[in-house]
């Protein structure tokens, strides 16, 4: 596959988002734009969760926009209690819902409490709040759902797994386990996390094994 193949592979996957160094604080204030008039706002760290959430919902016949359910990347863990501040000004109503990663589940369980949304003091807690948490983080729930080979596959299908079997032969990352080898490589630049979030989830709906935190997000935020 040649370069302007793989360029364009890319840039299907990541159609209709945004990208580049202006884009978290782009993506945040264009989704609390439609914060005002949604029943159902979830709370996402960064725009690849957001491109994960949205993309089961399409994969599962979900059309989160005409729900009137918006998914907000906030900018990190620690902007939850900020986010919330802001939401109580502006007198925000929707339900609110949510995904992070284990490292920053006690970060919002102490924003949801000073919010007052919720005193949520174990994961079973956070989940009736409507919160889920991935372990580690959502690229290693989707890399566990695939498994190394479904994943390896996917990298070859996209013209990515000669650059994968490079990072693999670094000394750094030489004999380390695949998985971590594997978050490490889509971690490594910030189009490449953005594009395979849509990439992974695709291909784990399609085995109809979507994680289990982002498959209860999407039960929990369904609207009546």
């Amino acid at each position: 596959m040649d370069v302007a193949q793989r360029r364009e592979l890319a840039r299907r996957a990541l159609d209709g988002y945004l990208s580049g160094p202006t884009a978290p604080t782009s993506a945040t204030a264009h989704a609390l734009t439609k914060v005002g008039s949604a029943l159902v706002v979830v709370l996402v760290e960064g725009i690849s969760d957001q491109i994960a959430v949205e993309t089961a919902a399409v994969c599962r016949g979900r059309d989160l926009g005409a729900e009137r359910v918006v998914v907000v990347p906030i900018g990190g863990a620690h902007a939850i209690g900020r986010t919330l501040t802001s939401f109580r000004a502006l007198r925000i109503r929707a339900r609110l819902a949510g995904l992070c990663d284990r490292a920053e589940a006690e970060i919002f369980r102490r924003g949801l409490a000073a919010a007052d949304v919720g005193a949520p003091g174990t994961r079973a807690e956070l989940e009736d709040l409507g919160f889920f948490v991935c372990v580690d983080d959502l690229e290693d729930e989707l890399i566990r759902a695939l498994g190394t080979e479904g994943v390896e596959t996917l990298l070859d299908s996209q013209g990515d797994l000669g650059s994968f079997r490079s990072l693999q032969s670094q000394p750094a990352w030489r004999g380390r386990e695949p998985g971590a080898q594997l978050r490490r490589f889509f971690g490594s630049g910030s189009r490449r996390k953005l594009r395979y979030a849509r990439l992974l989830v695709e291909a784990a709906a399609g085995r109809d094994a979507l994680p289990r935190p982002l498959d209860a997000l999407l039960t929990a935020v369904r609207v009546p």
